[in-house]
């Protein structure tokens, strides 16, 4: 059944900043959204429903109680959950992989297997299930190595080693202490690559792909890439380390055998396939793939994005991307985004602390997405997540997106929040905010 105005009823599951930009960019083209668990952002463009991203029985009844047009999943765990093939056993369309497919996420083995299997370019790697099998192994490597938590650890089970010391320490944390549970019972080790990162999204039906803004993620908490690793403070699109020739190539050596190598597997993909890359000496290695947007990398999408968001979507759930949505991207449009974070972030983050300046006028340009807050019984608007929002703009260069991006921060502040002041580094340089 359609929603308001002629238009669709769209439900999206999640609660951060990556589901309040695809809310309120569908929410534009005149459909209805339903937001479960949504935030205090996208209440202001649909209704949130109380209903946890991990709980699948919940959502699928959410889903049939609501008649909905198109389900658009934000989050990884609903994905690995099977919440995809729960929903099209009742015949809704859904946008992201089938719980076979998003083994490319859910297993960072099956990813590397599925790589070296289909020929495509990443690091080495070893795979192993006891720890001391695995200490032994980077004892004898001598060399800079990453430790991987084979399954999902909420973007925290990644270490990046100096030394076999290092690694070590984190095999005994990961495999025998189990910080992140069953997700380490199985570790990858892979050998550290050096270079710039880039977050290359493409949009999938099964058979085809439409890239969207290459774009780069900022993981450290600190300015300079100093501190601790986090779930992403900031991003910014396009980026120049994926130009024409890098694009091509990722698309000709790792999407397309990607999508030719799980419909020969019996699970094509339908969804978001968001390749971390690494240029290794200039030439583009996959770090990882995720199976969903990229939270904040989302933020800068969106905007980047040209054509009708509801069209893409629906078309790849249903297999049939629409005929030129590749010509609808904008990349001469830039786009940043810096997250605003709570006090204590990445640790143990406060939550509760009113948050002020929401209601003040934005620059031309700006835009906010709420990630970690809620609205409390007195109207107020707190945090209740570590990451809290994404506040950024759009303009006709980085450099302006940037200064306009840093002004709308400027008037937004609680007690203990935190930012980098360097989103977009590696593009800018004397940029004055």
């Amino acid at each position: 059944m359609g929603g308001k105005s002629g238009g669709h009823r769209v439900m999206l599951v999640g609660a951060g900043a990556r589901e309040h930009a695809l809310a309120t960019a569908i929410a534009a083209g005149g459909h209805e959204v339903v937001v479960a668990p949504g935030n205090a952002g996208t209440e202001a463009v649909g209704r949130n429903v109380p209903v946890r991203a991990d709980d699948v029985p919940g959502l699928v009844a959410l889903a049939s109680a609501e008649r909905a047009d198109l389900v658009v999943v934000g989050p990884e765990a609903p994905l690995v959950l099977g919440l995809v093939d729960a929903l099209a056993e009742r015949g809704i369309a859904t946008f992201g992989p089938s719980k076979a497919a998003a083994r490319l996420e859910g297993s960072k083995a099956f990813m590397k297997r599925f790589c070296e299997r289909h020929g495509i370019p990443t690091a080495p790697f070893r795979v192993f299930d006891a720890a001391d099998a695995a200490e032994r192994f980077v004892r004898e490597a001598a060399r800079p190595l990453v430790v991987k938590a084979d399954g999902l650890a909420a973007g925290k089970g990644v270490v990046v080693c100096d030394a076999a010391g290092d690694a070590c320490a984190a095999i005994d944390r990961i495999m025998r202490k189990r910080e992140f549970g069953d997700a380490g019972a199985t570790v990858v080790i892979e050998e550290r690559l050096g270079g710039e990162e880039a977050s290359f999204h493409v949009v999938c039906d099964g058979t085809r792909a439409v890239a969207l803004a290459p774009a780069q993620d900022h993981k450290r908490l600190g300015d300079g890439d100093a501190g601790p690793n986090t779930g992403g403070m900031g991003a910014y699109a396009p980026t120049p380390v994926v130009g024409p020739a890098v694009h091509d190539r990722v698309m000709r050596e790792v999407v397309e055998p990607t999508l030719a190598g799980m419909a020969d597997d019996g699970t094509p993909f339908r969804g978001v396939l968001f390749v971390g890359l690494m240029m290794h000496r200039g030439e583009p290695r996959v770090l990882e793939f995720n199976t969903r947007f990229g939270d904040p990398e989302a933020t800068v999408l969106v905007p980047t994005y040209a054509g009708d968001w509801f069209d893409l979507l629906d078309g790849a759930a249903r297999g049939r991307l629409p005929e030129g949505a590749a010509a609808s991207n904008r990349h001469a449009i830039a786009a940043l985004s810096v997250v605003m974070a709570a006090a204590g972030y990445p640790g143990k983050p406060r939550a509760g602390d009113r948050i002020e300046g929401l209601d003040a006028p934005l620059p031309p340009g700006a835009f906010v997405y709420h990630a970690g807050t809620e609205r409390s019984a007195d109207g107020a608007v707190r945090t209740c997540g570590g990451r809290v929002l994404a506040v950024g703009a759009t303009a006709a260069s980085l450099e302006e997106a940037a200064r306009i991006a840093y002004r709308a921060v400027a008037g937004i502040r609680w007690d203990g929040e935190h930012h980098r002041g360097d989103i977009g580094h590696r593009a800018l340089s004397g940029v004055s905010r």
